[in-house]
């Protein structure tokens, strides 16, 4: 059965790819919030994902649930993404990306020059600052580095941020943490109709269900974090997580059925024994 599930899926599907680096989950997981180190570890594995994000600033400080976090993680199996979660200006987000990509270095991804970019002056709502976003990028971008922005669900800066050179672009499905689902859905549908690089919805998904939306709309991928780590059983949500991930890819490449406004019968017509 497995084995049958490859092979459709293979047979509709090409790996994901960011920045000419190739991918087989769709699910991008993070390493805040968990309650332990060793839930942190037992989710990751359980979800599948092969890319987690990493806050540079945290491990630099060795914030709380940081600590160690360098040797908690197989790197050589794990493609490390880190983020500029915490900074407040793109001068701070591009000083902490340099930052990052030695940290990348020096776990052995010499080649790894991602950067999650997050310029957030917003302490109340955490909404990404999109002018910001938009300057940091495109320093960036000059410096060598695969630029994967974090926005609010905004076409126009989607697009501009393609066109500056960025690999992907990483829409808010509603606030970070909220768990609020995807709000954005209309904005959301036309970043990924308009955009040619990967779309990643990034925040606000909280159950797999919604999860599994998000990648029914077309997205290419998902960066799911609180709503693993904050699940009464992390492991096993990051495992639902993982498989709705791909549920929802396999129901986008197979194509709903229309919707209609009146009821079409499912059981065939022709052949019924006709009343008297």
């Amino acid at each position: 059965m497995q084995t049958l599930e490859k092979a459709v899926t293979q047979t509709l599907d090409k790996p994901l790819i960011i920045a000419g680096k190739t991918f087989k989950s769709r699910l991008m997981t993070g390493t805040g919030k968990y309650r332990s180190i060793e839930e942190m570890q037992q989710s990751i594995a359980a979800s599948g994902c092969e890319i987690v994000t990493v806050a540079v600033r945290r491990v630099q400080t060795k914030a709380p649930g940081h600590e160690g976090l360098a040797e908690a993680l197989d790197w050589t199996k794990i493609w490390m993404l880190p983020n500029t979660a915490g900074c407040q200006t793109a001068e701070d987000a591009i000083r902490v990306a340099r930052l990052g990509r030695e940290m990348a270095k020096l776990l052995g991804q010499e080649d790894n020059n991602f950067v999650k970019l997050e310029v957030i002056p917003d302490a109340k709502y955490l909404l990404p600052d999109p002018i910001g976003t938009l300057e940091a990028a495109e320093q960036l971008v000059k410096e060598g580095f695969a630029v994967l922005p974090y926005i609010n669900a905004d076409p126009l800066l989607a697009k501009r941020l393609e066109e500056v050179g960025c690999v992907t672009v990483m829409p808010l499905g509603s606030p970070i943490g909220s768990g609020q689902g995807i709000k954005n859905a209309a904005n959301i549908q036309i970043i990924i109709d308009t955009v040619k690089v990967p779309v990643v919805v990034d925040a606000g998904i909280g159950a797999p269900s919604e999860a599994a939306l998000a990648m029914e709309m077309g997205a290419q991928a998902l960066l799911i974090n609180s709503a693993i780590a904050l699940a009464k059983n992390a492991p096993a949500m990051a495992k639902a997580m993982g498989m709705a991930a791909e549920a929802g890819r396999l129901a986008y490449l197979a194509g709903r059925m229309p919707v209609k406004d009146y009821a079409i019968a499912s059981s065939p017509l022709t052949g019924t024994i006709a009343s008297k």
